[in-house]
């Protein structure tokens, strides 16, 4: 059967609502990218469907079965399937279209996946963890620092599908620089895979500088005068959020030197050596990140020497204070126990003399103690 017959046969999904209500949405569609909100006003997931050809934009067909059997037709061009958070239901259609591995369908429409790299025959299906910097005008102990989000990347001879999750990380400028440079476009989909890449590890850099910035303001508060009473809270809050990202950036180290050496089919080996760039700049967030985790540790080892020393202080002068109401106590309860023979019980100077006594004793506790540095 021809590729053309292929393509037909995969339309009889229409009759479960499947490939041609996603084709129509997307003919309407054709050439809007909607950031935010990412997903569609009429309740699609589809955001974008972009036929190239030698690094070019090309008119699309009327649905996405159009545009891909022109595409193929032509040999050379690709598909770029843009969608943000699909049901199962919209997108069974397209993984038939493009045969993408079960699988690869169900980590794409279920998210929550950690940073990876697979291949299912010619398709290689591609995890990357979006991260982003939430302004705030102050820390506080339940300030969220780091949002992070999904994109997973379905690359394969002419096509390539991005399915996004979460409220950031928009593709449209990126499509948008890329249009901008048709020589790097003309590469094909590894092209585009490189691009994501690159600026989902770029957005890493971004974050990882705005958070130091919290970190120092932190390291600031605790090494105040008063740091002793600086908000633990604060630190911990910015270690929580430093994991948030922590998780996002480590785990693609793997996946990126992959691209950058491993031989893939794919892959054009033009486009290795930008993964090797790539896969520099993940490895610089990576260590910034391990490093202000440190920093992190020591700041609250500090902060919890300070409240110690702290403490230690009040403890002294309490038990200075203690020291010396002592003296008076002790004379007092003495000469309060009232026995009839006591000496200088009846001595007119008895008085005089036992409050002096006392005066004496307070004054010089109270001297030791200054002088000693516990008062």
């Amino acid at each position: 059967m021809s590729m053309a017959g292929n393509l037909r046969k995969v339309t009889g999904l229409s009759k479960v609502g499947g490939l041609r209500k996603v084709a129509r949405l997307t003919r309407r569609r054709a050439r809007v990218d909607l950031s935010h909100p990412a997903r569609s006003p009429l309740g699609s997931a589809v955001v974008n469907c972009v036929a190239y050809e030698e690094g070019a934009r090309v008119p699309a067909g009327r649905d996405l079965v159009e545009t891909v059997e022109r595409v193929r037709k032509a040999d050379g061009g690709f598909v770029w399937l843009g969608l943000h958070e699909p049901t199962e239901v919209e997108f069974a259609g397209i993984a038939e279209l493009f045969d993408l591995h079960p699988l690869a369908v169900e980590d794409a429409v279920d998210a929550h996946q950690r940073p990876k790299l697979e291949r299912y025959g010619d398709t290689l299906f591609a995890v990357f963890k979006t991260v982003c910097y939430v302004e705030h005008t102050e820390l506080t102990a339940t300030s969220e620092v780091v949002n992070t989000g999904e994109i997973m990347v379905f690359v394969g001879r002419d096509f390539v599908v991005t399915v996004r999750h979460g409220r950031h990380g928009s593709l449209g400028p990126l499509r948008e620089e890329l249009e901008a440079n048709p020589q790097q476009l003309s590469k094909g989909p590894a092209a585009v895979l490189h691009a994501i890449a690159d600026h989902v590890v770029d957005d890493y850099l971004n974050v990882t500088a705005s958070v130091q910035e919290d970190i120092d303001e932190v390291e600031t508060a605790v090494f105040a005068a008063d740091g002793a009473r600086a908000d633990p809270g604060h630190i911990y809050q910015l270690k929580r959020e430093l994991l948030e990202l922590k998780r996002a950036v480590v785990p693609l180290g793997r996946p990126i030197m992959d691209l950058a050496t491993r031989p893939i089919r794919v892959i054009d080996p033009e486009i290795q050596a930008y993964f090797r760039d790539v896969s520099d700049h993940q490895l610089r967030a990576a260590e910034q990140i391990a490093a202000f985790d440190e920093l992190l540790n020591s700041i609250l080892q500090a902060h919890l020497a300070q409240v110690s020393v702290a403490q230690n202080e009040d403890m002294r002068k309490i038990t200075a204070w203690a020291a010396l109401i002592a003296v008076p106590t002790m004379v007092c309860g003495v000469y309060g126990m009232n026995f009839e023979h006591m000496p200088e019980l009846h001595w007119k100077f008895g008085y005089p003399l036992a409050v002096g006594v006392i005066a004496v004793a307070c004054f010089t506790l109270y001297r030791g103690f200054k002088r000693n540095g516990w008062l």
